[in-house]
């Protein structure tokens, strides 16, 4: 597997700052760098380049000579689908993956949240640059409650659909999920994996899949370039539509 130990530390030092100003009020500041630096183990050139990457976002907000605050909450728009919303037609290309990153650790609190888990609980997180024509086009980090694919492998997610082998191998039936989508910038890992300059377009797609009863099967964060992919949806509207 390729390593990126920077990049992939820069990874989990986002999370860490995404849980800490996951529950505060827009306009809340944020513990100074140095001190962020010493509680999360790290360098501060590491932890400020996670910073930055959260203020490109928007989500921090940097203000001279006051430090670092949370940023405005974003407005959500809802797209309207049918009782079939799950059924997704497969993209263009022949799709393949190359596997950067394939572990086991225990959750944080944000993905224990979006899991639906005990923090304590052991999360397969997986890492895979996908390659359409093997031409890289999006960066996907995969979350997976470890008990319910124990046996799962890397070579198991390098091509066909990951949804259809989880119901073959596991008996996972994936029927419905919550999906955003974002504008966004690329940050120097995501950049180089892409083939694409520093800060390029791009979109931050997050996924949370469940089976029929509700259960939480996977949390998907993914970055697509945003200058080969886009995203297109049918929208029906009736008398009351505005």
């Amino acid at each position: 597997m390729q390593r990126l130990p920077a990049g992939l530390k820069r990874d989990r030092v986002r999370d860490v700052l995404l849980d800490l100003i996951s529950d505060k009020e827009p306009g809340t500041a944020i513990p100074s760098e140095r001190d962020l630096s010493r509680e999360l183990g790290v360098s501060r050139p590491t932890l400020r380049a996670a910073i930055d990457g959260l203020v490109r976002q928007g989500m921090l907000v940097r203000e001279h000579g006051r430090g670092t605050f949370t940023g405005r909450r974003k407005v959500t728009q809802p797209l309207a689908a049918g009782d079939d919303s799950f059924h997704a037609p497969a993209a263009e290309g022949n799709w393949l993956s190359r596997i950067l990153e394939f572990d086991s650790a225990p959750a944080t609190a944000r993905l224990a949240h979006r899991l639906q888990v005990s923090p304590a609980d052991p999360v397969l997180r997986v890492v895979r640059l996908r390659l359409v024509d093997d031409e890289p086009m999006a960066i996907e980090r995969i979350h997976l409650p470890h008990r319910l694919v124990e046996s799962l492998r890397p070579d198991d997610m390098v091509s066909g659909s990951f949804y259809r082998f989880l119901r073959t191998r596991f008996g996972i039936d994936v029927r419905r999920a919550t999906q955003s989508i974002e504008p966004t910038v690329t940050d120097e890992t995501e950049a180089e994996l892409l083939g694409v300059p520093q800060h390029a377009p791009a979109l931050l797609i997050e996924r949370t899949a469940r089976e029929a009863n509700g259960r939480v099967v996977e949390f998907t964060r993914s970055i697509y370039r945003g200058d080969r992919y886009r995203i297109t949806s049918e929208l029906h509207f009736d008398d009351t539509s505005g």
